[in-house]
């Protein structure tokens, strides 16, 4: 009798990480789910039911907290793409999502300092070596490239013994799954523009 397990996907984001759910959702014997409890805090955040696969780029800052609920006894994939590539699609929604949290909160670096393709690369390095830091000692691990995601995940579904479609599920890595749109792009180059011109807030008295 097999014993029940968690996959998780861990990523940055912008590098495949929705297709790789619709590739799962074709398999019988895991559920999946993309972000599904990312809104959720406390003990709920983590509470992934047993044999569910989940892909959420902020697992990669509460991964110590991860590493306590699951520890050794999950596995874990690291989905990534060429650190590039993954740069350039955060640029094209620099103003929204994480990308804002991460120059605004985390950084807390005006953005007339550094250009957004500086951001956009300081974040992707970052979450890397946090996912490769968590990675280091644990068993059951697969570094998962996007450039072969065909053949990696046809080593996948072997790896935790999946059942279902495999053909089907393969066929979702042909279509395109959350790509940047026009509107994404239209959206930040606008709120960049505004960002310019911006005047500074007036103190009120009771600043």
């Amino acid at each position: 009798m097999r014993v029940s397990m968690n996959v998780f996907i861990l990523n940055s984001g912008r590098c495949g990480s929705t297709t790789f759910i619709k590739a799962c959702e074709h398999i019988t014997n895991f559920t999946a789910g993309h972000e599904t409890r990312c809104r959720l805090v406390g003990e709920e955040r983590l509470a992934y039911a047993p044999d569910h696969i989940e892909a959420d780029n902020r697992l990669s800052w509460i991964l110590g907290r991860l590493d306590r609920r699951y520890g050794d006894d999950a596995y874990y994939v690291h989905l990534h793409r060429s650190e590039m590539a993954t740069a350039k699609s955060f640029v094209n929604r620099f103003h929204s999502g994480i990308m804002r949290s991460y120059t605004r909160g985390v950084l807390m670096t005006p953005e007339s300092r550094y250009s957004q393709m500086d951001i956009a690369h300081d974040y992707c390095q970052t979450i890397a070596s946090n996912i490769e830091l968590f990675l280091k000692h644990k068993t059951h691990t697969m570094s998962f490239p996007l450039e072969n995601a065909e053949e990696n995940f046809r080593q996948f579904w072997q790896w935790i013994g999946a059942e279902g479609d495999i053909e089907a599920a393969l066929s979702e890595w042909r279509t395109t799954h959350n790509a940047t749109g026009w509107r994404d792009t239209l959206g930040t180059w606008r709120r960049s523009f505004t960002a310019m011109f911006r005047l500074p807030r007036r103190r009120s008295r009771q600043d």
